[in-house]
């Protein structure tokens, strides 16, 4: 059986059948011969459902390559090479640099013309790898440098939106809406009070619905468990903390977790139902149909045991849940793209927390939902977008705020029922919205420091007018805007044009390798190219010089301001204005968590999350951030370090066109899509490491203040809340002198780290 087979078959989802066709030694010749042959696929495949989906992938399989004509074909099907034999080497090459050379726009490349005599992106980048898995075969075990070559083709990266919002605000609705599934997920909140990240995206295997769910680590709920029966409480019913403990267990156990240790509480009777969290697996639920699959996930992403349609469920599994990944079939729009439904702030569980904020820090997008008559004044909505700003801008990946409001199509003027009136009243009420959501971004001083206004887009949508289409048609709902936004997205990755790029300089450097050229002509080009890769070098290391320079200046700003500052800084924290007498619990669960105080969820809105180690680090900080975000923009159209890196250029295209050094075209034609692969995977690399040096300042400082927590949490009896205090200002008086240099330290040490460029 040859790789043609294997390929469609598992790309199908049907790999369990492979063996049945390599006992009949099937070729890509004689699989195409099975349409319409009953009886043979039913030999094949004998379970009915996975026969009904291969009959129907063999069919559209067939129909691409009954109407594919080569004289009529888009100049990018030409990539598409004869597999008959080696003999059509120099036709593949050829095609393949036809390919390259068509000037058009990235968009219209990815996305690919559909109809008669046109292939689809997926038959253009199949073919290709057939090509290049023939040739990795031919190449013996000895050639590392073009086996790791062609290895490195296989990539498949993946756009993040973010979506934020509580619950009532429509972000289940909108997500119904956007990727076309009427009542998909439950339009009353899939995570309730949960902390757990819910990820939608498609499921490109097979044409199940999945839900895959990742569980926290046993030590982890060990510690939980722990902490419920020995850390210390003031007063039980006013500890917020031992609330959401006392939630959690009831969830899990019901009742019986009351008067049982820890150790009681980790039998393996209680995880029966969920074997894969004690062997730290991942579990995993499908359906046919996606009405079926929101039923079967429900135990994991919700915590509501009164709930009348929830009657017979004995456990709730949510407190065990890290992430659960939803995989939705046949959608287009999520190819390369995972819409995240995120919860407001980090957890209190640390792998939960870190979670979150490495998936905040990976969003290319944000959308923030709120209700459009509130949208203006809906301070919960505007202190996500604050308390996240930090993660998603200059220490995250986000060139784009959506702020979508939804319900637009609800209140219509009672002065005017008719259709036109309402359908006036919406559409000024939209206009209206939209101008004071984006007059009151334009007040947040803090956030702007990581966002321009151009990158903050406001939406008007209504997931019922879209589907219904009573008062408003589907474009005025906006919702089409968003799937046009994530459909740009999937064409912005040009997976298939970097993969026929890359293919194409590996094939241009084994058919360059085999032709002899003229020694003077190799040696002058030789000599060309390190004049010009040294000129461009140095370059970028000029520009990134000037740029640790600047942030050295900037830091040493940033350590005086936090040495005069950080000791008004920790008592604005421990000493709150008007706290009444509840503050002991505060400070007690802000020590236990290492600075970080995870505030409660009250019946009005989520208070705001106190970090005093991103207090303390705040001066430091905010002198460096004008000069990060300028330096290492999240814009798609700027790139690092002023754009000198995207500026570098060997300018291998203009020297091939130079006749006299037609001997060595093919090499300069391998070096050329090198250096394109090289830069967007430097490009890549510099990205997530801006991120670790931005985190690095209140990262140092929690460093430098963890003892003081640790000494903290051992303080007990009478009078603790003050002795935490003291402890507290004493620690920070004395290493005021010592922890922000040290921070400062850090950071530029990142920055002048010989290992930027190291891949």
């Amino acid at each position: 059986m040859d790789d043609f087979v294997c390929d469609k078959l598992t790309e199908w989802g049907l790999r369990e059948w492979i063996g049945n066709f390599a006992e009949e030694g099937f070729t890509e010749e004689s699989f195409l011969c099975l349409d319409d042959q009953e009886e043979e696929i039913a030999k094949l495949i004998p379970k009915m459902g996975p026969r009904f989906i291969f009959k129907k992938r063999l069919k559209l399989l067939m129909k691409e390559q009954n109407t594919a004509n080569p004289d009529t074909a888009d100049a990018s099907a030409q990539v598409i090479p004869s597999t008959s034999g080696t003999s059509n080497e120099g036709k593949r090459k050829s095609d393949l640099q036809g390919e390259s050379n068509q000037q058009q726009s990235p968009t219209k490349k990815q996305r690919l013309a559909k109809g008669p005599g046109a292939y689809s992106e997926e038959i253009i980048q199949a073919h290709v790898k057939e090509i290049m898995g023939c040739v990795l075969k031919k190449i013996p075990h000895q050639g590392i440098l073009l086996r790791s070559k062609i290895c490195d083709l296989k990539t498949e990266k993946r756009e993040v939106v973010g979506v934020f919002g509580k619950t009532g605000a429509g972000k289940s609705s909108l997500i119904n809406a956007v990727i076309g599934l009427n009542k998909f997920l439950p339009s009353e909140g899939i995570r309730a009070c949960t902390s757990a990240l819910i990820k939608v995206e498609a499921n490109m295997q097979n044409s199940k619905y999945e839900a895959i769910i990742e569980f926290i680590t046993k030590e982890e709920w060990k510690y939980e468990l722990w902490c419920s029966k020995n850390f210390p409480r003031v007063n039980e019913e006013d500890d917020t903390e031992y609330r959401d403990i006392v939630v959690k267990l009831s969830a899990l156990y019901g009742e019986d977790w009351r008067e049982k240790s820890p150790d009681d509480l980790m039998n393996v009777k209680y995880f029966r139902e969920i074997p894969e969290f004690l062997h730290s697996k991942k579990k995993i639920l499908t359906a046919d149909e996606a009405k079926e699959l929101p039923e079967k996930f429900m135990r994991y992403t919700r915590t509501n045991p009164d709930d009348t349609e929830d009657k017979g469920v004995k456990r709730w599994y949510w407190p065990l849940v890290k992430c659960v990944t939803i995989k939705v079939p046949n959608t287009d729009l999520l190819k390369h793209v995972t819409l995240v439904d995120l919860p407001r702030n980090g957890d209190s569980n640390k792998s939960r927390d870190k979670m979150w904020k490495t998936v905040v820090g990976s969003c290319s997008t944000i959308w923030i939902v709120t209700d459009i008559n509130q949208a203006a004044s809906d301070k919960e909505a505007w202190d996500i977008l604050k308390d996240a700003c930090r993660y998603m801008g200059n220490g995250g990946q986000c060139n784009q705020i959506h702020f979508i409001c939804t319900q637009s199509d609800l209140h219509p003027d009672p002065k005017d029922t008719s259709k036109a009136g309402i359908h006036a009243f919406i559409l000024k009420r939209n206009h209206q919205a939209k101008k004071e959501v984006i007059k009151e971004f334009n007040q947040l001083k803090e956030v702007k420091k990581h966002f321009s206004e151009e990158s903050f887009k406001v939406f008007t949508v209504s997931s019922v007018e879209f589907l219904n289409q009573k008062y408003l048609n589907s474009e005025q709902t906006e919702i089409p805007k968003l799937q046009k936004f994530l459909q740009e997205l999937n064409d912005c990755h040009k997976e298939t044009l970097n993969y026929v790029s890359g293919a194409l300089g590996i094939l241009s450097l084994i058919q360059g390798a085999s032709r002899r050229g003229r020694a003077e002509v190799k040696k002058d080009v030789c000599t060309t190219l390190e004049i010009k890769m040294r000129d461009e070098l140095d370059k970028v290391g000029k520009q990134m010089e000037e740029t640790y320079q600047a942030f050295q200046s900037s830091l040493t700003e940033g350590v005086e301001k936090s040495e005069r500052s950080c000791e008004d800084t920790l008592k604005s924290v421990i000493y709150p204005r008007g706290p009444g007498g509840g503050f002991h619990k505060t400070l007690k669960s802000l020590v236990k968590h290492n600075g970080i105080y995870y505030a409660e969820k009250t019946n009005q809105e989520k208070k705001k999350q106190i970090n005093l180690n991103m207090a303390l680090s705040s001066y430091l900080t905010e002198s460096i951030d004008e000069k990060f975000k300028e330096t290492f923009p999240n814009e798609v159209n700027c790139g690092p370090f002023n754009g000198k890196l995207n500026s570098f250029s060997l300018d291998t295209k203009t020297m091939k066109m130079n006749p006299e050094y037609k001997d060595v075209e093919l090499q300069l034609e391998f070096l050329n899509a090198e250096e394109i692969k090289m830069k967007n995977k430097l490009i890549e690399i510099i990205r997530d490491r801006k991120k670790r040096i931005y985190s690095s300042l209140m990262t140092t400082v929690e460093q430098s203040m963890q003892k003081c927590y640790d000494d903290a949490k051992g303080i007990r009896g009478a009078n603790s809340l003050n002795n935490m205090r003291e402890k507290m200002k004493k620690h920070v008086h004395d290493s005021k002198n010592i922890m922000f240099k040290n921070a400062r330290k850090v950071m530029l040490n990142q920055l002048r780290d010989p290992h930027w460029f190291v891949y």
